[in-house]
């Protein structure tokens, strides 16, 4: 194997790690997610939900239904039939709200238990709402706000501040649920919901920050939403609205004589379309109630929570995005050495007090910016922009927001592009379109920064640490010493250039020592 390349493992995964199962024995869906390992941004090697409806008689019969019970058999036969064709020996198998609730839930739990050839963990209230809010953490860098987990049979609540768990509750208005309880009367579910949230006196501490929403419910409603304004991206973890848009798509949900008059409606399944309204309801009151500054939809929850907790503190201090760019840049690029040395090099564009500010988000961005450079390597070069931006816009990254996905997606589309433009018709156009000018002059200097030094270096590492790039007064410097002036040449120079002008600088050209004309 050649100096400078990367490890890269069969398969495109790490030997190293551990896999996880999770099977997931909820109200509403039974899930399985085998994760590549235990880390701080894992990585699902297989995601398999079954709607079963568990939960959808409890509240009023106190047992779950027999036909709900043996569809979700036939699926925790077939899930651990997968965890053995996987080879997976860490199996976590996991009960929620209605199998807690119900007076047969110990029957059919024995009956899992054998299936799965595992115990089943029956998860408390509050355990409950602790592992969905671990997840927000896990996914979300710096969370501040409230968890919100809404699943078939209950709705967790929790504050989360600073990576700590403060007040939490569980209340009976999953949405499965308020359909038993309600007889399928939506007008007669205000009043239920109303009644649970007031005996909670601690949900104003919400007041003015985020709540995160978490559950398949509202991943449904964030989906259509995104259908209706026509959203470039169709990634749920990270979209955010404000409080207002989404208690009005709420509303308009809820109130909608026909649910297959809403755009994005055919992206839903039809066992998850029933509980939309109820779902929707329950957000439009928790709004009210809590009066957050922004709703952030989440993918990651109980599942992840869980996984996070089996970090240890060193894991847990890392932060999930760079971590998860790091793992793929090992996986995917020539060199992730050379990825790292990038990171440093550019940090030269961006001194303090220089002419484009950089807050500390930006300047992780820019080093996730930096890991991913190279990813699109294998594709071809007339491709490599549109894909590059294709596959980061779409990753399964974690501690990021939308602004800061699309900047990261539009950061290597112009590493491969130079400052040409997509059509308008192209995801890239349709992405520029999503943010400011700033931002996108923000990608552009990154990536014409990462061309300049793949051009220089031909991504290999050992280069680019041993030249300076640097800004002095109306000039921005690159000085390459003796032992590499013969990488000099006319492209390099051109791509100089263009990241000078960019900067609304000079570009200064020094080899060996010497100032060269330009």
């Amino acid at each position: 194997m050649k100096a400078g390349f990367a490890v890269h493992t069969e398969r495109g995964r790490f030997t190293d790690l551990e896999p996880i199962a999770v099977i997931d024995i909820g109200s509403n869906s039974v899930r399985l997610v085998v994760y590549e390992g235990a880390v701080r941004a894992p990585t699902p090697l297989f995601n398999e939900k079954v709607l079963c409806g568990l939960g959808r008689t409890v509240a009023t019969t106190g047992r779950l239904a027999e036909d709900a019970m043996e569809r979700a058999l036939v699926s925790l036969a077939r899930f651990r039939a997968v965890v053995d064709l996987l080879q997976v020996s860490n199996v976590l198998v996991i009960a929620t709200a209605a199998v807690r609730d119900a007076t047969n839930g110990p029957e059919f739990l024995a009956r899992c238990e054998s299936l799965c050839r595992s115990p089943v963990r029956l998860l408390s209230g509050e355990e409950e709402a602790r592992a969905s809010a671990f997840g927000v953490i896990m996914g979300v860098q710096d969370a501040d706000g409230f968890v919100g987990d809404l699943g078939g049979g209950s709705l967790e609540l929790i504050d989360v501040a600073g990576g700590q768990l403060k007040d939490a509750v569980t209340l009976p208005l999953g949405g499965l649920r308020l359909i038993d309880v309600t007889g399928n009367r939506i007008e007669k579910a205000q009043a239920l919901i109303d009644k649970e949230l007031d005996r909670v006196p601690w949900l104003q501490a919400c007041r003015g920050r985020t709540f995160y929403a978490v559950g398949g419910t509202w991943r449904s409603i964030a989906r259509m939403h995104m259908a209706q304004i026509d959203y470039p991206l169709h990634v749920m973890h990270g979209y955010a609205l404000t409080a207002g848009e989404a208690g009005a798509y709420c509303e308009q949900m809820r109130r909608a004589k026909k649910l297959t008059s809403l755009r994005g409606i055919s992206e839903i399944s039809r066992a998850r379309r029933e509980v939309l309204p109820f779902g929707a309801l329950v957000m439009e009151r928790l709004l009210t109630w809590l009066a957050p500054r922004r709703v952030e939809f989440s993918v990651f929850g109980v599942r992840e929570g869980l996984i996070y907790q089996m970090l240890s503190e060193a894991e847990r201090a890392k932060d999930p995005l760079i971590s998860f760019c790091l793992d793929y840049a090992r996986l995917r690029s020539r060199s992730v050495e050379h990825a790292m040395e990038l990171c440093q090099w550019t940090d030269g564009l961006f001194p303090p007090g220089g002419p484009v500010d950089e807050s500390a988000d930006d300047r992780r961005l820019r080093h996730a910016a930096c890991l991913l450079s190279d990813i699109g390597w294998r594709a071809h070069p007339d491709y490599r922009g549109e894909q590059s931006l294709n596959v980061v816009a779409h990753a399964a990254l974690s501690g990021i927001d939308h602004p800061g996905r699309i900047f990261l997606a539009l950061a290597i589309y112009f590493r491969h592009t130079g400052l040409e433009d997509g059509r308008s018709d192209q995801l890239s156009g349709r992405l520029k379109a999503a943010v400011s000018r700033g931002v996108q002059k923000r990608a552009r200097i990154v990536g014409c920064a990462i061309r300049a030094a793949h051009m220089l270096s031909v991504g290999m590492p050992g280069v680019v640490p041993r030249t300076r790039l640097a800004i002095e007064a109306d000039k921005l410097v690159l000085d390459i010493p003796a032992e590499f002036a013969a990488l000099d040449g006319e492209r390099l120079r051109r791509r100089f250039a263009t990241l000078a002008e960019l900067m609304e600088k000079r570009p200064r050209l020094v080899l060996a020592g010497t100032a060269v004309a330009m």
